[in-house]
């Protein structure tokens, strides 16, 4: 691991991301890639499609999240750690993603402080969208964590053979951290099996991975959300990982997407694979 990603509006929960991204920054020796992202009118930035004259106001806000950046890399969590920075004008999440790609970073560190009700549904965050559309994984910080000490990395999965590679990222990352991956299937009502075949199912879905230091369990509840949620509580889990599935558009809206709940409603950290 290289290269970090951390975008910021300047928030607490920006700084809760930052200070763990700065602990994962010394474990490997990586740098920082501090993001701001200015969602402002087009008209404001764009001289041909606007008014010329609100140039000079865009190039304020551009300064002003410099000047927030000189603040940031004055902290002491920081010392004898690279961070670079960059200010563009984009959609959040949008820029997000297209950043990282760019610069070819092997995580995102986001912080969040979730969303609920009519905001969830409709709006949503910018860390859920850049959730669903990450091609690298993504780490969600809510609260500050003092000590980010990965011993127990929950991966909850449906053993769905095709999912296989999203296993295998969450293998490599338990290992960067030398972490117990406890891999986690959610029994539900409305897709019930019997633990018998569960645990046969997870067996299966571990073949060939190399990798022993991994714990299987069988959880039940009324949503595979909820289960995941309650089975961390009890466990004491440090890290929650999952899948997913970059749904756009109606399939998104009518299927939704666990991931994206987990991100708004968990408090542990939580860390998405994209399938």
């Amino acid at each position: 691991m290289k290269k970090i990603l951390v975008p910021t509006d300047f928030s607490a929960e920006a700084e809760n991301a930052l200070k763990i991204a700065a602990k994962i920054a010394k474990k490997f020796e990586a740098e920082i890639y501090l993001l701001h992202m200015l969602d402002l009118p087009l008209s404001l930035i764009d001289p041909v499609q606007g008014n010329s004259q609100n140039v000079p106001e865009a190039l304020y806000f551009m300064k002003l999240a410099h000047m927030q950046f000189s603040n940031i890399k004055e902290k002491e969590y920081l010392n004898d750690i690279a961070v670079g920075e960059a200010v563009q004008f984009n959609y959040a999440f949008k820029g997000i993603t297209e950043f990282a790609k760019n610069n070819n970073c092997d995580l995102i560190v986001m912080g969040s402080h979730g969303s609920s009700g009519f905001q969830e549904m409709f709006i949503g965050s910018n860390t859920e969208k850049v959730v669903r559309q990450s091609e690298i994984p993504v780490l969600v910080i809510k609260e500050a964590t003092p000590d980010f000490n990965i011993e127990k990395f929950i991966f909850a999965t449906d053993t769905e053979i095709d999912n296989k590679k999203t296993l295998l990222k969450a293998i490599e990352f338990a290992k960067l951290f030398d972490a117990e991956l406890n891999l986690l299937f959610v029994n539900t009502p409305n897709n019930f099996t019997t633990s018998k075949q569960a645990y046969a199912d997870l067996d299966e879905f571990l073949k060939e991975m190399n990798y022993n230091n991994v714990q299987k369990h069988i959880y039940n509840d009324v949503s595979v959300e909820k289960g995941i949620l309650n089975f961390a509580e009890k466990f004491k889990a440090d890290l929650i990982g999952i899948s997913t599935h970059g749904r756009k558009g109606l399939a998104h809206f009518f299927n939704g997407s666990i991931s994206e709940d987990l991100v708004n409603h968990a408090k542990r950290p939580v860390i998405t694979f994209k399938i």
